[in-house]
């Protein structure tokens, strides 16, 4: 009996029409504009949420920036230089002492066939003084060296300054220096006849020469002639180096007979390298150090990806009674969760595309400072937004689906 009076009452309680309403919806526009006034509301705790985040982004864009600036750079110079440059040393043999060149060593070098062209020189005792009344040993580190006349084309070499060595002026006391050697010496213009004492002789300076990446000793030598050094210092020109610009389709080849070739009797006492090499290898340790740089940069990420989490927790339980409103005037969970987590995709972007923007001006501050074309890969660019976004979103699905489970009545009851 009791069942037919509430089957009874349901019928008369339930509605005329059949008609179901429409589910609640909330547009795009909608959804940002609700997920952003939280944002609005607390400007000093987004900015300083951005923040994490910023730093992280702007961190692993500027050090791919700086590494490609600094590897594009690395690149123009190994391309004008030239990767088919050789050099010939003594070494020291199995058992024996340091093996010393013939002198002959550079024209039999040059009768291989794909050597283009060659130039050696010859490291003297003598030392480089300011004046004759300088301390002797005082010779800021410049050695004396008497080189080919074919040594500054053979190295794709410049002069910053005056003219270079060739058969009259290698014949008579003159002196080239490497850019190092000028700046220790303090000089920088060569047209006033400026000299120099070397090895009790007075030698003129007629040329100053731009740094040399593939033979950063010559940098800091005084470079004079090989007749001059002959003639006045009685110097025996055995080659210390002897630079040779081949066929860049034989580098390889020409490198495994070079000891052969350049003192057949011993030839375990020559070393043949690649200069270029070391640029190369420079160019590997950049990429290991970009690499460590890059995990600390994803772990300031990971930090700033925490502290957003942190603060969309923070936010669910201060905003409960905005929560619970929401869902008694009709919002459902989904709606709620949208709201929390465009809340935490916006505060992601924000960091997201600051960080770009200072690590791409820190990027132009560097580079230019270093001379180097600014250089950041576009991966970078896009790679930061959509890491910052990531981000994001994984730091705030949590609390907002914790704020789309609050039931109404318990939200309003906690407020």
């Amino acid at each position: 009996m009791t069942a037919a009076i509430e089957e009874v009452v349901e019928s008369q309680l339930a509605p005329a029409s059949p008609n179901k309403l429409p589910p609640s919806r909330l547009l795009p526009a909608d959804i940002l504009s609700v997920g952003s006034s939280g944002l609005r509301s607390r400007k000093m705790r987004t900015a300083l949420s951005a923040l994490g985040i910023m730093i992280g982004i702007a961190a692993m864009v500027g050090v791919l920036g700086l590494s490609e600036s600094s590897q594009a750079d690395l690149r123009k110079q190994i391309e004008a230089l030239g990767t088919n440059l050789l050099t010939v040393s003594p070494g020291g043999g199995f058992g024996g002492g340091d093996g010393v060149l013939p002198e002959e060593t550079a024209a039999k070098i040059s009768r291989i066939g794909p050597v283009e062209v060659t130039a050696d020189v010859v490291t003297l005792e003598q030392s480089v003084l300011r004046n004759d009344l300088v301390n002797a040993n005082e010779t800021s580190g410049i050695t004396v060296v008497a080189a080919d006349t074919n040594l500054l084309s053979t190295l794709n070499g410049e002069l910053s300054a005056g003219i270079w060595l060739d058969e009259a002026t290698g014949a008579t006391p003159n002196v080239v220096l490497g850019s190092v050697a000028a700046e220790r010496h303090g000089i920088i213009d060569v047209s006033q006849g400026i000299q120099l004492y070397i090895g009790d002789e007075w030698f003129t300076v007629i040329g100053i020469l731009e740094p040399f990446p593939l033979a950063a000793d010559l940098d800091r030598s005084a470079l004079i002639g090989q007749p001059v050094a002959a003639e006045l210092f009685d110097a025996e020109l055995n080659p210390s180096i002897v630079y040779v610009r081949t066929d860049p389709n034989f580098v390889d080849d020409v490198r495994a007979v070079l000891p052969a070739t350049a003192d057949p009797a011993s030839p375990e006492e020559v070393e043949a390298s690649r200069p270029s090499e070391l640029l190369e290898t420079q160019n590997a340790i950049e990429d290991s150090f970009t690499n460590l740089f890059l995990g600390l940069g994803a772990v300031s990420l990971l930090v700033g990806g925490v502290g957003i989490a942190n603060v969309m927790v923070i936010a669910v339980i201060e905003r409960r009674n905005e929560i619970g409103l929401r869902r008694a005037l009709g919002a459902t969970r989904a709606h709620i969760r949208r709201q929390f987590l465009t809340e935490s995709l916006l505060l992601s972007a924000i960091g997201g595309v600051g960080g770009v923007a200072l690590g791409v001006f820190v990027t132009w501050v560097y580079a230019r400072s270093q001379g180097w074309d600014v250089v950041v890969p576009t991966l970078a660019i896009i790679g930061g937004i959509v890491a910052a976004l990531v981000i994001g979103a994984v730091a705030g699905l949590y609390p907002a689906m914790r704020a789309a489970r609050l039931a109404p009545t318990e939200a309003l009851r906690a407020a």
